[in-house]
C-alpha cells in the first residue's frame, strides 16, 4: 500500500493510472479465481478483498473513468472464473498472493487516509465496545464520530455527536445517494479527480437521496464519544446503511442530519473514501 501511494504521488498521471489499473485487474482476477478454486485460507481471502477495494478506490480518486473501471473488472472476473484450478501458473500466482498478504492478515489496526477525512479501522478482539471503523467530523461548534461500533468485528452503524450548546436532538437521519435513482455520483466538477471539492458539493440533490432514519437514540458512553468529549448522543442506523455506503464512489460524501425541536437541523458530512476497504478489513476477524 505504501508503494501504491508513492506511485500515485510521484509518477506521471498516465503511468500511475496504468499501475493502479494493473493492480485492480490482478486483484480482481485472483479474487474471482479464489471463489472458483478455493485458493486461500479465509484470512488471506479477506485481506485480498480489502486490498482490492482499496486499490479500486485509488483508481477512482485518481480520475479513472468509472465505466472503464467497471469494464476492466468484468474482464478480470471472467478471467478468474474461467481459471483452470489445477494450472501451474495459477498456483504460482496464488503463492505470490499468500506471501504478499500473510503479514497484512495479522494487522489489527489500520488508517485509511482520505482527501479531507479518513477512516480508522480496528479489528482487535471482542470485549469492550469500541469504534471498529470510524471517521471524525466537525460541523460548526459540534463534533461527530460516524461509522461502525460494537464489541465484535463489524458492529452497528452509529453516529455519536457532542453539541457545544448541550442541546438534545430528538432524531437523526443518514443521507446518501440512492443507486436506484441515479446512474453515478453527483460531483459538481466535471472530469479529473475532483480534488478540492468541499464535501457538501459531493452530495446529490435531495430527489436522488436515500434516507435512513435512526432506529434508536441513547446517551453515548464515554468509550464512543469524540476525543475530549464529555457528553453526547448516539444514534443507530439500520445495517443496510453500511452495505449501501460501501457501494458508493469513494469521492462522494454522505451526511448525517440531527433534528432538534423547532425544526432546527444540523448537518455533518462524511467522506466516503475507503469505507468499503475498511469494512472488508474488519471481516478478517469474522472468518
Amino acid at each position: 500500500m505504501g508503494l501504491l501511494g508513492a506511485a500515485l504521488t510521484a509518477a506521471a498521471p498516465d503511468f500511475a493510472h496504468a499501475q493502479v489499473l494493473d493492480l485492480v485487474y490482478e486483484r480482481t482476477v485472483m479474487t474471482a479465481a479464489d471463489e472458483r478454486c478455493g485458493l486461500f485460507a479465509p484470512e488471506i481471502s479477506a485481506a485480498l478483498a480489502a486490498a482490492q477495494a482499496q486499490v479500486r478506490g485509488a483508481a477512482l480518486r485518481g480520475g479513472v473513468d468509472p465505466s472503464a473501471l467497471n469494464a476492466l473488472e468484468r474482464r478480470a472476473q471472467n478471467q478468474g472464473w474461467s481459471a483452470n484450478c489445477r494450472s501451474g501458473d495459477l498456483e504460482i500466482a496464488a503463492g505470490r498472493v499468500r506471501n504478499a498478504f500473510a503479514g497484512f492478515a495479522r494487522i489489527q489496526r489500520i488508517d485509511y487516509p482520505g482527501e479531507i477525512a479518513g477512516w480508522r479501522a480496528d479489528r482487535t478482539g471482542p470485549g469492550a465496545i469500541r469504534w471498529r471503523l470510524a471517521q471524525q467530523s466537525r460541523f460548526g461548534g459540534d463534533q461527530m464520530t460516524f461509522g461502525l461500533a460494537g464489541r465484535d468485528a463489524l458492529g452497528v452503524v452509529l453516529a455519536v455527536a457532542e453539541f457545544a450548546d448541550r442541546q438534545e436532538p430528538y432524531g437523526a437521519r443518514l443521507l446518501l445517494r440512492d443507486h436506484a435513482r441515479s446512474s453515478g455520483p453527483y460531483l459538481d466538477r466535471v472530469g479529473g479527480a475532483n480534488q478540492g471539492l468541499p464535501l457538501e458539493r459531493r452530495m446529490p440533490p435531495r430527489a436522488a437521496l436515500r434516507i435512513f432514519t435512526a432506529e434508536a437514540r441513547s446517551q453515548a458512553g464515554a468509550d464512543l464519544l469524540p476525543k475530549y468529549g464529555r457528553t453526547g448522543w448516539a444514534f443507530r442506523f439500520p445495517p443496510r446503511a453500511a452495505r449501501e455506503l460501501a457501494q458508493l464512489d469513494p469521492r462522494e460524501a454522505v451526511a448525517v442530519e440531527f433534528l432538534f425541536a423547532g425544526d432546527e437541523v444540523r448537518r455533518a458530512y462524511i467522506e466516503v473514501g475507503d469505507f468499503a476497504a475498511g469494512k472488508a478489513f474488519l471481516t478478517l476477524t469474522r472468518r
